[in-house]
């Protein structure tokens, strides 16, 4: 969300940022119980309330009908697989006469499960803390270090925060984990990420919205290849360059520390040739290599034990 709005002037239709002040944090409990109670009723009006069936409309759960009950069991807190299938999920460390709490800290609201956190607030310029915000949100729905295995074989996951009732640990049968994995895979054809207002991608405004303020292209911050003794000329790209997205080799080199132009027999760096689309040709310059030509056979699935 912006923390501000786009006005346009008059005369030359140029887009100006109005800042606004941030919100208080009864503003922010306010729009969480309003969106809460909206949701709500609108969940209702659709028949779609926590111990409803899915909806014979709903396209997940005609074209996945498995995948649409595992998503429906991992957001009742219920066990979709195995003999206690419907059961509560077991939680360890949870109070049953505690309350949920209103307020967690500054600009933030938890009620019934809705959560509303509003004290983030990053500079359009500031790319480095932009990045941290953004590898936060694409981090792993669960941290392999607060996972254990029981000796019965049972899951365990710790919480990195406990819950306002008190739950600190989540107990998971091997089936049962690996449907809540299951569940948190996205819905076919569905957008995780919608723009509103001058972000929108048919807003009349949206160009300069983007470009407003922008600073120096992507690609002129190229990260530095770590062959040892590369060519400065091939590893910073042109700072003249009108491209702002990272290139291909420039995300791998950022995402995984591995750069993917350096030659590992002699150090030196590679370049685009061409592109080959031909599978016949394809074929006989893996043939000229003494590379396998033809995809070796996939091993066949294990059955699950027990």
């Amino acid at each position: 969300m912006l923390d501000g709005v786009f006005t346009m002037a008059a005369d030359d239709g140029a887009v100006q940022f109005q800042a606004t002040p941030p919100p208080t944090d009864e503003e922010v409990a306010q729009l969480l119980t309003t969106v809460r109670v909206r949701v709500l009723r609108l969940l209702a009006r659709r028949g779609l309330g926590p111990d409803a069936d899915a909806s014979p409309s709903d396209p997940l759960a005609e074209d996945s009908p498995v995948l649409a009950g595992l998503s429906r069991a991992s957001v009742q807190g219920r066990i979709a697989l195995g003999p206690r299938a419907g059961a509560r999920l077991i939680a360890l460390g949870r109070d049953p006469d505690a309350r949920w709490v209103t307020s967690g800290g500054p600009r933030h609201a938890h009620l019934d499960g809705f959560d509303l956190h509003g004290n983030v607030a990053i500079d359009g310029q500031d790319r480095e803390r932009l990045e941290q915000l953004c590898r936060y949100l694409l981090r792993p729905a669960v941290a392999q270090d607060r996972l254990r295995r029981t000796e019965d074989g049972r899951v365990v996951l710790e919480l990195k925060t406990a819950w306002a009732d008190g739950t600190s640990h989540l107990v998971f049968a091997p089936l049962d984990f690996l449907a809540r994995l299951a569940a948190l895979t996205p819905r076919p054809r569905v957008n995780l990420i919608f723009y509103h207002g001058g972000l929108a991608p048919n807003a009349r405004q949206r160009d300069a919205v983007v470009s407003y303020g922008a600073g120096p292209t992507i690609e002129s911050q190229a990260v530095a290849g770590v062959c040892p003794a590369p060519e400065p000329s091939a590893r910073v790209a042109d700072p003249s360059s009108a491209r702002r997205n990272w290139t291909w080799a420039q995300l791998m080199a950022r995402a995984f520390e591995v750069d993917v132009l350096c030659c590992g027999r002699c150090g030196g760096r590679l370049r685009l040739i061409a592109t080959i689309l031909d599978p016949a040709a394809i074929r006989a310059l893996l043939g000229s290599l003494a590379v396998p030509t033809e995809t070796p056979d996939r091993a066949p699935p294990v059955a699950p034990r027990g």
